[in-house]
């Protein structure tokens, strides 16, 4: 019986979250990530959220930030930052804050690298069908999502665009019954 206890809790112990996080952890663990997706003006207009939303839970990463803001110029213009001297800069910063965005910070095994797959190529025309820009972009100005590109650059965005209180730590589970009255 002492056994089969020590069993238990040695099993318990190591079940992971779908993201591929450690339960029962409050930090994010090594191999955990967060990443920033923003659904950007046209997507949230055409009514994409909850679309997308799904499309990463499903994947099962774990949602621990969201917002729908009307983006500062202030935010956007630190954002793309290093597209600055880009031709396209003023009309991308004019896109951005012509409409609302929904922000959100997304944890998981890996997140960066996979989000950016799922989101697939900048030009929708060149985007693979199946990722979110091959299937629900129409322009590749009007690409509908923007999702971190390094780990690095996810801190440097989750900080641009949610404080540390705006962002919830927490389990996720597949044991259901738990929640039902």
């Amino acid at each position: 019986m002492n056994f089969l206890r020590r069993g238990i809790r040695s099993a318990a112990s190591a079940v992971q979250s779908r993201s591929g996080c450690q339960l029962y952890s409050s930090a994010v663990a090594g191999g955990c990530e967060r990443t920033l997706v923003a659904v950007k003006p046209d997507g949230v207009q055409r009514r994409l959220v909850g679309e997308i939303i799904k499309r990463f839970e499903q994947r099962g990463f774990t949602l621990v930030g969201l917002k729908l803001l009307q983006a500062s110029e202030g935010i956007l213009a630190e954002h793309y930052h290093d597209l600055r001297r880009k031709p396209f800069y003023p009309a991308l910063l004019r896109y951005m804050a012509a409409g609302p965005v929904v922000a959100m910070v997304w944890e998981g095994h890996n997140v960066v690298q996979t989000s950016r797959a799922m989101v697939g190529d900048t030009d929708s025309s060149q985007a693979k069908p199946g990722t979110i820009r091959g299937d629900l972009s129409v322009h590749i100005s009007r690409n509908v999502i923007h999702a971190s590109d390094s780990v690095e650059g996810a801190e440097r965005e989750i900080s641009l665009w949610f404080h540390s209180g705006e962002l919830i730590s927490w389990e996720t589970s597949d044991q259901s019954h738990l929640f039902q009255g």
